[in-house]
């Protein structure tokens, strides 16, 4: 039973809770020409939450990348949590978004997730152990990587994923309509037909007048599926919940959702006015262990898949496999695995953070990710990472629209606008 560890509780007090922002620059910025514009990436950014506990015990957690977020756990969180026993952390996630609202859900997922490291190793077991135990012993991941190159680019690069053991490879075209078409026909050809294709369109709706409209991505939509892609994701703007609803009814391709939204109630709405047949989201961004476990459940009750967006370091990827394996195969299918340059030079940008910070993290086996058996988390984490790659303030890439003439900059890891340089 959990929780009889005899005096070892009377000693954790939370003595600090330490949001660490992080970044990591590219060698030379990247830069991606897309259909009616361009994008640059200067660094990738991370976020690290570490709790301590007055016996020296330490919990860590990823989460969301932003300085907003930071705010948030060192002004409205911390002075809650410090100088108090820590306890179990189930409704923890809960009563912040009753107390606060739900703009603080990420946040208080974050914190969440160090809680329950440390209370895993209070209790000495997994995390898993409170949400039922494990019903995978390894979750099957998806090799992640392309973004807006040629067509022939892709092919290459898909091949380069499918030769690495993945079931899947997903990437991002934006550069046209029969560009993007022609690069899922060579991706095909060049992986054969076992490899599946996940194509994600975030950028088809951020090209101002360029961008795609609802007739062009009803034509893509039908076109593709007869290359037997495994799923289209966000094709449209995520507030257009009538145009994913038709979409999705037309049956050409299943639809995949959902990173970007900000509540659960935003999930509810998706799966509730079928809006997609694949649902995405992440720990970091959506409400720690709790949050998503109740996007999981969710899709359980109405027999919706769910994969995991899953777009930043090995400590993400570790935490997400974890709370993923507490489902059956059924409904949490799947897990990003982004494939780095740091890793395999054939693919995309390097993002060394990511491996430096958990050096004992699981790494796949011919498309699996095997799960940590350690207490809490089961990985630890490299403190020397906080010093080696401090927070360079500013936005980690941006958007250059041809029409109308702007520039949008993005803030953190995801697709906030870093308001302070935004011009337009």
């Amino acid at each position: 039973m959990y929780g009889e560890c005899g005096s070892l509780f009377y000693s954790m007090i939370i003595k600090s809770i330490e949001p660490h922002l992080l970044s990591c620059p590219l060698p030379e910025p990247a830069v991606y020409p897309f259909h009616g514009g361009c994008r640059t990436i200067y660094k990738r950014d991370a976020m690290v939450v570490r709790v301590e506990t007055e016996d020296g015990t330490v919990g860590y957690s990823p989460g969301a990348a932003s300085e907003d977020n930071v705010r948030k756990i060192e002004k409205e969180i911390a002075p809650l949590l410090i100088g108090t026993r820590l306890v179990d952390p189930t409704k923890f996630v809960e009563t912040q978004v009753d107390q606060k609202g739900d703009f603080i859900w990420s946040a208080a997922g974050a914190v969440e997730v160090a809680l329950f490291d440390l209370w895993g190793k209070a209790n000495q077991c997994s995390v898993t152990e409170f949400f039922g135990g494990r019903k995978q012993e390894s979750i099957a991941c998806y090799g992640s990587a392309g973004m807006y190159q040629s067509a022939e680019g892709y092919a290459e690069e898909a091949a380069a994923v499918s030769e690495l053991g993945f079931e899947a490879y997903k990437f991002r075209p934006a550069l046209g309509p029969a560009e993007d078409l022609l690069a899922v026909e060579l991706m095909r050809e060049a992986v054969g037909p076992d490899v599946g294709l996940c194509l994600d369109a975030h950028a088809w709706w951020r090209m101002g007048d360029s961008s795609y409209s609802a007739a062009i991505v009803e034509f893509l939509a039908e076109a593709i599926a007869m290359h037997d892609v495994t799923w289209l994701e966000e094709p449209l703007p995520m507030d257009d919940r009538e145009a994913y609803a038709k979409l999705r009814a037309f049956g050409y391709v299943e639809i995949a959702a959902g990173e970007h939204e900000q509540d659960f109630l935003g999930f509810r709405t998706l799966l509730g006015r079928d809006c997609v047949d694949i649902v995405q989201a992440d720990v970091s961004h959506h409400g720690g262990f709790s949050g998503i476990s109740k996007i999981i459940d969710l899709c359980e009750k109405r027999y919706a898949t769910f994969a995991f967006h899953n777009w930043g370091t090995a400590l993400e990827t570790v935490v997400d496999a974890l709370i993923g394996s507490c489902f059956p195969r059924e409904t949490a299918r799947w897990l990003e695995y982004p494939q780095y340059a740091h890793r395999d030079h054939r693919v995309m940008y390097p993002f060394s953070l990511s491996d430096e910070l958990v050096p004992d993290a699981p790494v796949p086996e011919n498309g699996e990710l095997p799960l940590p058996d350690g207490y809490g988390l089961g990985v630890e984490v490299d403190e020397k990472v906080f010093s080696k790659y401090p927070y360079q303030k500013g936005p980690w890439s941006k958007f250059e629209l041809d029409s109308p003439k702007s520039t949008h900059c993005l803030s953190g890891d995801h697709a906030q606008e870093w308001t302070e340089e935004n011009v337009s």
